[in-house]
């Protein structure tokens, strides 16, 4: 399959923005400076075409809130529909799209400051990487990666923009959301005692299936579906849990040191992943948190994270009990933490302050990988195994088909569609990635 987008279409379109006189202007009244010129990579529901918005959206009211105009350069995607479709929405024209599996290298060569990275996880170290040495600043969102090899791969460029100055930006909003910064706060200052256990949730139901459809390639069709594909998504564990289990990480202020958890599959209708997961998280001095979550319709649902400590218990944003104490006064502009982690973002850079969320939000995704290769396999998972010891079964791991597979010619292949087995040992789609 042919690349779509090539340097000259590019530089072609690039001449087009450039002769435009007008700006998709963003501010109310009276900017502050001159355009944020921002591009996105991945125009889907998470980018643009979700009932909310999504992550451009999001963006677009942070800069709202800082008087900012913006202009959005480029809407990059595979499909020319969804990168059509998201242009139209904020009323641009089709010169302003990039179609292709190689968009993201016509963005990095843009003259946009920010890049938004909201395509599946499987693409998001190559991606950020390709953003990293263009000296972008980046939104990414969660997870960041699908398995330990893509994981380490993003605390490595995180170092990389941290030595550039650059501004990474994670979708992990609780940890700008008011109410979950109060509690961090809270417990920092002594409210609960040190936290001794816990759970944290994700229990709902599959978000969303694509059947394979006549006359689809492979490419399209794992695109399209990879929501419910672990070498694109990561399995639920990754692409939704990772939220709770980021708190967990944030709130005792460490990783785990081990996992070891269950799971299965009975409801699926596509893809390859497990309708549950139940993984014990060792944090070390005793220290135990439950992780438990599903994607099963007409079940109990419940999202969120419970910590008991020695002289309280907190839910993760909500109800604190436990001792009175003082805390800094926490002022955001927005209440919303989807918006106020572009606050944060956008404010990053012009303050020259720039956030470096990269290496949290690996953890955070490395949390979730050790759960599923415990759940998968069987066997207790390390965190050493994954990112120390090169001897582990577990340190190479890496999914395939891998992300610069889907830009070269010929045909990919679809991973079988059935639920790993515990107890097989290294489960078949946990392997090196395509010659």
């Amino acid at each position: 399959m042919k690349n779509q987008s090539t340097r000259r279409q590019f530089l072609k379109q690039g001449a087009i923005l450039a002769a435009s006189t007008s700006l998709f202007n963003i501010a109310r009244a009276n900017p502050k400076g001159p355009a944020i010129k921002v591009a996105i990579v991945g125009c889907g529901s998470r980018g643009v075409l979700a009932a909310n918005g999504g992550a451009l959206k999001n963006f677009v009211d942070a800069a709202q809130l800082l008087g900012r105009k913006v202009d959005v350069v480029a809407f990059a995607d595979v499909f020319a529909s969804q990168a059509r479709a998201a242009a139209a929405r904020y009323d641009l024209p089709e010169s302003r799209t990039i179609v292709g599996f190689d968009a993201y290298k016509r963005v990095m060569e843009s003259d946009a400051e920010y890049v938004l990275l909201t395509t599946p996880p499987v693409f998001r170290p190559l991606h950020l990487a390709a953003a990293v040495a263009a000296g972008k600043h980046v939104f990414f969102e969660k997870p960041v990666a699908v398995d330990p090899v893509g994981v380490r791969k993003v605390i490595e460029i995180g170092e990389i923009a941290r030595s550039k100055g650059l501004c990474l930006v994670a979708g992990t909003q609780r940890r700008h959301d008011v109410t979950y910064l109060r509690n961090k706060a809270r417990i920092d200052a002594g409210a609960v005692g040190p936290i001794l256990g816990g759970t944290v949730s994700w229990n709902g139901k599959v978000p969303w299936v694509s059947p394979r459809e006549p006359g689809q390639t492979n490419r399209e069709y794992l695109i399209r579906n990879w929501l419910n594909f672990t070498e694109l998504s990561g399995d639920h564990i990754c692409e939704q849990h990772v939220h709770n289990l980021d708190v967990a990480n944030w709130f005792l202020g460490r990783h785990p040191v081990a996992a070891i958890g269950y799971g299965g599959r009975a409801r699926r209708v596509t893809g390859n992943q497990f309708d549950f997961f139940s993984v014990d998280y060792d944090y070390g001095d005793g220290v135990h948190l439950h992780s438990q979550c599903r994607q099963i319709s007409g079940c109990y649902n419940r999202v969120g994270e419970f910590f008991r400590g020695a002289s309280g218990e907190v839910y993760g944003g909500g109800k604190l009990t436990g001792r009175e104490v003082a805390i800094p006064e926490i002022k955001v502009l927005s209440e919303n933490g989807y918006v106020q982690e572009h606050v944060d973002f956008i404010n990053g850079v012009l303050d020259g302050q720039p956030q470096n969320r990269a290496r949290e939000v690996a953890e955070a995704t490395m949390t979730a990988v050790i759960g599923r290769l415990s759940a998968y396999t069987g066997k207790q998972v390390r965190w050493s195994d994954v990112m120390q010891d090169v001897k582990s079964p577990f340190y190479n791991l890496a999914l395939s088909p891998a992300p610069a597979d889907y830009e070269r010619d010929g045909e990919i292949p679809v991973p079988e569609e059935r639920a790993p087995l515990p107890g097989d040992g290294v489960d078949i789609r946990i392997r090196p990635a395509m010659e």
